[in-house]
């Protein structure tokens, strides 16, 4: 094999100039580490002592560290106790990832226990994963929330942003194309299904700074397939939103919106469907 001195020497340079941030791999064996700590469900390992799992958590908690000091691209904040703050929160996080998991069962007839709802649901995984990517994000680190967001944006074609707002008792059933955009707000109790997307009516590089994705307040429910758009957009308390809607204003608390059509048979005769 013979290439250009030329090429050789471009990537020389992007070697030279490539973050030292840590690749995506070490961060997401950080990430499942973490994961598998708080849930053992995701884990080989059981620690039968409160000693082991004090050493694992200075051991995470080191690895963090390395993790954020190897390059200054990872880290927006000039707070150096970081680490502490992140994992002062894992009491939190847990607790309202229990209540997401206790929403799902709930909220799915088909979950047989909770251990099911945490060892094969995809809406758990996700979530799991943007609880700790949004706590890296709001404590100043850059990238590797998105690295964690991303992953598991693959593992389960679950797409949320680490930026984004989300309430406790969170249910997402089945999951597969959800989309919930970066400044997106969402509030306790909401259930969502497949296929929606809480997205921006604009992608203008000018707007990044500004609310670009809906609000859904308490007790909402978002059916699959569809489309809430815009900043300005609030999905007021208790509504529900039916499938295939496609929604850029707000609409006001415990209010139903469905989408309708019509359907016309081979004898001529036209019918209005609401879908549900």
């Amino acid at each position: 094999m013979s290439l250009p001195d030329t090429f050789i020497k471009t990537l020389l340079q992007y070697h030279k100039d490539a973050s030292a941030c840590p690749p995506p791999d070490r961060i997401i064996r950080f990430f499942n580490n973490l994961l598998g700590l708080i849930f053992p469900e995701f884990s080989e390992e059981r620690y039968s002592d409160e000693e082991s799992i004090k050493l694992k958590l200075v051991e995470l908690k080191q690895e963090l560290s390395a993790i954020l000091n190897q390059n200054s691209e990872c880290v927006q904040s000039t707070d150096k106790a970081i680490n502490d703050h992140v994992f002062d929160e894992l009491p939190p996080i847990h607790a309202m990832l229990l209540q997401d998991v206790v929403a799902m069962y709930k909220g799915d007839p088909a979950a047989k226990s909770k251990a099911e709802v945490i060892r094969t649901y995809p809406g758990f995984y996700a979530l799991a994963a943007h609880r700790i990517a949004h706590c890296l994000l709001k404590n100043g680190v850059n990238l590797i929330p998105r690295i964690i967001s991303e992953h598991a944006h693959r593992q389960t074609g679950i797409d949320i942003h680490p930026g984004a707002e989300i309430g406790d008792h969170f249910c997402i059933d089945h999951g597969t194309g959800i989309v919930i955009g970066e400044t997106t707000t969402i509030g306790n109790h909401v259930k969502i299904y497949q296929g929606v997307t809480l997205g921006g009516l604009s992608v203008n590089k000018e707007d990044a700074s500004k609310k670009r994705h809906p609000t859904i307040e308490d007790h909402v429910v978002i059916y699959a397939g569809a489309s809430i758009l815009g900043g300005d957009t609030v999905i007021g308390e208790g509504s529900i939103i039916g499938g295939n809607v496609w929604l850029t204003r707000s609409v006001p608390a415990q209010t139903k919106v469905y989408y309708q059509a019509k359907m016309t048979n081979t004898d001529g005769e036209t019918d209005t469907i609401t879908f549900r």
